[in-house]
């Protein structure tokens, strides 16, 4: 029958229940299964009392005609007592019975037909892992096979149309494991047009395939019979590491032989063990192969190893014999056999057999080893021979058992379905399974958790610059990550390219043969839509130039030319513009070049113009395709060119609440997180404690909670009881500071983790419930009873890798606000340098005009090559200094104010000497001077006082002149300096000369132009200046190179020579003045700002032509400045520096020279050659 539900009820009138139990079910009495729920469970809840009856649906259905019904647990002040009922109704079907060489044949008739949906329906039963179950051809050569191989079922559709030898395979599936097992499994195929489901069992897979279907007639070849009599064996089932199975043997027999079969996930397990009259046998799986040992007194032991890959579920067939110099093992018909020399000498066998573990009375035994006891199933056991009745056993008239299940085998595939996510690949043991994540681009026990960020405002703040990385937009949802390179500026932009970057010309296009750009990006439609999805703002610009080329039809207003973006609708609206507008740039300023049209392309002019802008229509992004169909004519011509992908920010990173009451929540849908649920948020407060989210089921449900000041916990229930995981800190989290959560939740485990601190995780109980079902809204900030509600603020929150937007929900919500201020308190760490963070409504931002670097975070250094003679003076003005306090403003300074104290840091590279490296004069005559002596050391000169000699603090350990990279960091206090050098060598150091510095003049890097009253070293170095590369010089809050190479407002800056904004941190080990490089303010997108030399660019092939001539005329021009260049400076500087080794100021004129030529040669080529 099939058996739909089943009910229970305890014995009448008594203290008799049970209060759980399994079910099995068998077709014929024998080789019983057990009934599985949900994949995992294989216990039903019984009753709590005599007389309540409990009711379990049974979903699937089962068809048998046997239920057992075996007690778990039960009333512990009585006895086992069940009334049971059983509900479903009579099922019967036709059975046909296949031996390996007969088959069932259908004819086709000669009339094919074409239903509108086919259907393959099909129940079979087998002990065989291989074999072909139905195989249907087509008159066009087509062909389906249903086959079984390894106890997989696959499902092969073939397409006739190519030639025999080379038919294509349009469906290859495979579902199920474990599919001979002697159980009936129910198989179906639909098909509906191209579409199609593969089905075995409750698994099912969709496919697409296209093809006809023939109804046929029917008749049998071979031995066919109608019934179903194969042979039922028992197995047996070894259910722990404590398992043993007993069998009594013949002792004193001269030979011993057992034959068996196995199967199991296991790499290692003892399978037999047995004790001989004077040794013994040994019968263990080892890595996954077969080792047979031999143990006799006075002897070593007679090793065997066969097989490999045994632990793959399959049937394996093992027999083994060991007599009179003869040992033996076969393993699926291999043979493994020892040397003669190798075999024993005598064998007296002994009268007990142990298969798996051993009884509690085998100590001192061969049984006792260091490999637990065998997992798995056996079955068909021989022994000198003999069939072993393992019914007997079960019935207790056969040797003895412990924790076996005999009749059944309880096998089951844990990788179907298949948990690992993303790739993964699945892997088991007897009791659970495993998930190598290698290569995924996620971890986790499930590979469920990107190992990478959702977007680059993400990566930004993390601290990371500019550069490429992986997105992953969707977190832990289907869409993998992608490269893409992130432009940190103040706001994160995110940069996708593609493959037509390069200016494209179109002639010959007309309506009837168009011109079609394709664009193919470096990620999938998908993952760029959840990029622009989540971005702020996206833009790509699309240069578009044209002579004698329209955009639209004058006469009917058809479109000539248009663009095609991601919705795949022809877009008619040009860069700059708006889809409703469909105008150009010039169109939306009202400035084309002729008025009555809004695209200068319509203009229809003989001479090269363009409508060039960005769009930004986030819905239309990106650019796919473009087609141009109006260059047909006679001089007519166009050209595109489409920038790359730009989105900036991420609108979910900063999405937040504020929580005003403890009544107060936000509600969202039920989360859906059967399988695998993480989720994640910031959340920072002062309140001691509250919940940050909760979701109920009936009995499930989640929730994440600030359990303590120092305590975050997550607690869920889905099936087997109410679990609780805590992060516990040192430090409290209710300091006001962002902190992050994130929580998941999966088949395998639970786990929570809070910032950096350790992760917790909860393993999943075994063969426990594995389905979290929730049914009511998601609560945040609170939850439905209004107790124990968050106060402060959540942002980012995610659930499954796809963002909520808190603050939409917000605005209709009282008390809470949509946003949250304070975001310094967190990320102000990230502005470095003496950066200073400032609040921004959805971030921040770091104010770098008191420090000597840029960027973002404040951490790119300002560097600058000095050449020969070069210097950069900051003055202050007359009657003011610096102030005591180090941070004050020049503004504020007082003509009459003292300076006791300052800090200078820099660092320089350089390989000449004498150098003065920084030179800090005052009105007073009084001077600070770091230089580099003719020994290369570093000279710090203090003379802050007039009348006396200067305090000179040398550091002559090693000479600094060696074109590496230094660090100098001075500190004054009043008389007492500090001085430190590559963060390795310090100095304390006590003035004699003073301990005030007065009125400061002038702060001055290199060459000393204007006469000073200084000692004789820094006269001389002053002279000489500096040649080299000096970066991120600062004097208290003052950046002279900032205020030279990067000037935001006025500043007394004065700058002499040749100094060029270069890159001091390159690799040591090259000449120290080659490693400048022009300092260049282009994007990495390379946006084109140029209209008219572009437009130049493409007139003709003879403007072309002598455009190249232009070039190589100015090459040779540029050649011979060179050569006269680099004479002259080589005989400057043989006049004066006749013992220098190697003149580096030419060399580094040769490079900038090089540069400036090679500048030229690429801005000709981006300009005149397309």
């Amino acid at each position: 029958m099939e058996v739909t539900a089943v009910a229970t009820q305890g014995g009448y009138g008594s203290s008799n229940w049970v209060s759980s139990y399994l079910l099995m079910f068998s077709d014929s009495g024998r080789n019983w299964k057990q009934y599985r729920q949900e994949d995992s469970i294989w216990g039903f809840s019984g009753n709590a009392n005599a007389d309540s009856v409990v009711y379990c649906r049974l979903q699937p259905s089962i068809k048998a005609k046997f239920l057992r019904f075996i007690p778990l647990e039960w009333n512990p002040k009585g006895r086992i007592g069940m009334r049971i009922e059983v509900f479903g109704c009579a099922y019967r079907s036709e059975v046909v019975e296949l031996d390996g060489q007969s088959s069932l044949l259908y004819r086709f008739d000669e009339k094919p037909l074409s239903p509108i949906k086919d259907i393959i329906s099909l129940k079979f039963k087998t002990m065989q892992s291989d074999g072909v179950l139905l195989h249907r051809g087509g008159q066009s050569g087509d062909h389906l096979t249903l086959e079984l191989r390894r106890g997989r079922l696959f499902l092969l559709i073939n397409s006739g149309e190519a030639p025999s030898a080379s038919t294509q395979t349009l469906v290859n599936l495979s579902l199920g494991s474990l599919l001979d097992d002697q159980h009936w499994h129910a198989v179906l195929v639909q098909s509906t047009g191209q579409q199609g489901n593969f089905t075995v069992d409750e698994h099912r897979h969709h496919f697409q395939v296209q093809g006809e279907t023939n109804y046929l007639d029917l008749h049998s070849e071979g031995n066919v019979s109608f019934s179903c009599s194969q042979p039922q064996p028992v197995p047996v089932t070894f259910q722990s590491a404590r398992s043993f199975l007993a069998l009594p043997g013949t002792a004193g027999e001269d030979a011993v032989s057992v034959a068996f079969q196995f199967r199991t996930w296991n790499e290692q397990g003892r399978l037999l063990s047995m004790d001989l009259v004077s040794g013994g046998l040994l019968l263990v799986l080892q890595d996954g192969r077969l080792s047979l040992s031999l143990f006799q007194p006075g002897r070593l032991p007679s090793d065997l190893t066969a097989g490999a890959g045994l632990n793959d579920g399959q049937w394996h067939s093992i027999a083994f014999s060991a007599k009179k110099n003869h040992l033996s093992v076969t393993v699926d018909g291999q043979v493994a056999a020892a040397a003669p020399s190798l075999g024993p000498e005598q064998i007296d066998s002994g009268d007990a057999y142990y298969f798996g573990g051993c009884p509690d009375n085998s100590f001192g035994s061969k049984c006792q080893s260091s490999l637990d006891g065998f997992q798995g199933c056996l079955r068909l056991i021989t022994i000198s021979n003999k069939a072993v009745d393992l019914v007997a056993v079960q019935q207790g008239a056969l040797g003895n058992f412990s924790d076996l299940q005999i009749d059944s085998c309880g096998i089951t595939d844990r990788c179907l379905p298949n948990y690992c996510e993303h790739g993964g690949e699945c892997s088991q043991d007897w009791s659970t399974f495993h998930c190598d994540c290698a290569g995924t681009g996620y971890r986790g026990a499930t590979c469920h958790n990107s190992i990478y960020e959702q977007s680059c405002e993400a990566y930004k703040h993390r601290g990371n610059t500019s550069g490429f990385y992986y997105i992953d937009s969707d977190g832990s949802g289907p869409l993998g990550p992608f490269l893409a390179y992130c432009n940190m500026t103040e706001t994160a932009w995110t940069v996708l390219q593609h493959n037509g970057s390069e200016l494209t010309r179109v002639r010959g296009a007309q309506p009837e043969s168009s011109h079609t750009g394709l664009f193919e990006y470096a990620a999938s439609l998908e993952q760029l839509q959840a990029t622009i999805n989540l971005a702020e703002h996206c833009e790509q610009e699309l240069a578009y130039y044209c002579k004698r080329s329209r955009l639209v039809d004058k006469q009917d207003g058809a479109p000539l030319s248009w663009w095609v973006g991601r919705t795949k609708d022809m877009q008619t609206y040009w860069g700059g513009s708006w889809p409703d507008l469909k105008k150009c740039t010039c169109g939306f300023e009202g400035n084309c070049i002729d008025a009555q049209y809004y695209c200068n392309c319509n203009a229809d002019r003989n001479e090269w113009t363009n409508d060039t802008g960005f769009l930004s229509y986030k819905e239309h992004l990106p650019v796919t395709k473009i087609v141009i169909t109006d260059t047909g004519r006679p001089h007519s011509e166009a050209a595109y060119k489409l920038g790359p992908l730009r989105c900036r920010g991420d609108r979910s990173f900063w999405n937040s609440a504020s929580f005003n009451t403890e009544a107060s929540y936000l509600h969202f849908p039920t989360f859906h997180g059967e399988l695998s649920a993480d989720v994640s948020f910031f959340f920072k407060t002062t309140a001691s404690s509250g919940v940050f989210l909760e979701n109920l089921g009936i009995t499930d449900f989640i929730r994440i909670e600030l359990r303590a000041p120092a305590e975050v916990t997550f607690s869920f229930d889905v099936g087997n009881g109410p679990f609780e995981i805590s992060v516990q800190s040192p430090s409290r989290f209710n300091d006001n500071q962002w902190h992050h959560v994130r929580v998941e939740r999966n088949v395998r485990e639970a786990s929570i983790r809070v910032d950096q601190l350790l992760q917790k995780t909860q393993p999943a109980p075994t063969d426990g419930h594995a389905l979290l079902q929730l049914n009511s809204q998601l609560f945040v900030g609170g939850t439905a009873t209004r107790q124990r509600g968050f106060l402060g603020c959540i942002r980012s929150l995610r659930l499954n890798g796809l963002p909520l937007d808190l603050e939409e929900r917000a605005k209709v919500t009282p008390g809470v606000d949509p946003g949250c201020r304070g975001h310094c308190g967190s990320y102000g760490r990230l502005c470095r340098h003496g950066g200073t963070c400032q609040e921004k409504p959805r971030g921040f931002s770091c104010d770098c005009t008191f420090s000597a670097y840029t960027g973002p975070f404040c951490s790119e250094e300002i560097s600058a090559y000095f050449g020969s003679g070069s210097s950069v003076m900051y003055s202050f003005q007359e009657h003011s200094s610096l102030s005591k306090n180090a941070s004050s403003h020049a503004a504020s300074f007082h003509g009459d104010m003292k300076l006791s104290r300052e800090v200078i840091q820099f660092s320089f590279r350089t390989a000449r000497t004498p150098s003065l490296l920084v030179y800090l004069s005052s009105f007073y005559k009084e001077y600070l001077s770091v230089i580099l002596a003719k020994n290369g050391s570093l000279q710090i000169r203090y003379k802050l006082d007039r009348h006396q000699d200067p305090d000179v603090i040398s550091f002559d350990f090693k000479t600094l002149a060696d074109g590496q990279l230094h660090h100098v960091k001075i500190e004054r206090e009043e008389g007492v300096v500090f001085v430190e050098i590559d963060e390795n060598t310090r100095r304390h150091v006590h003035l004699s000369s003073g301990t005030e510095f007065g009125a400061v003049r002038a702060l001055v890097l290199g060459r000393i132009v204007e006469h000073s009253d200084v000692d004789q070293e820094t006269a001389l170095a002053g002279a000489q200046g500096f040649v080299g590369c000096l970066s991120a010089v600062q004097l208290s809050h003052v950046a002279p190179l900032k205020a030279a190479l990067h000037p935001s407002h006025s500043a007394p800056i004065t700058v002499k020579g040749h100094v060029t904004e270069s890159s001091c941190a390159a690799q040591t080990g090259t000449d120290a003045m080659s490693r400048e490089r022009t300092h260049s303010f282009a994007d990495h997108s390379g946006t084109i700002d140029d209209r008219e030399p572009i437009a130049n660019a493409i007139r003709s092939d003879s403007a072309v032509i002598g455009g190249l001539i232009a070039v190589v005329i100015f090459i040779l021009l540029c050649t011979t400045a060179i050569a006269v260049r680099i004479y002259q400076q080589k005989r400057l500087y043989k006049r004066n520096e006749a013992k220098r080794p190697e003149n580096v100021d030419s060399a580094e004129a040769v490079l900038k020279t090089e540069l400036r030529v090679q500048d030229a040669i690429n801005e000709n080529q981006k300009e005149y050659f397309f």
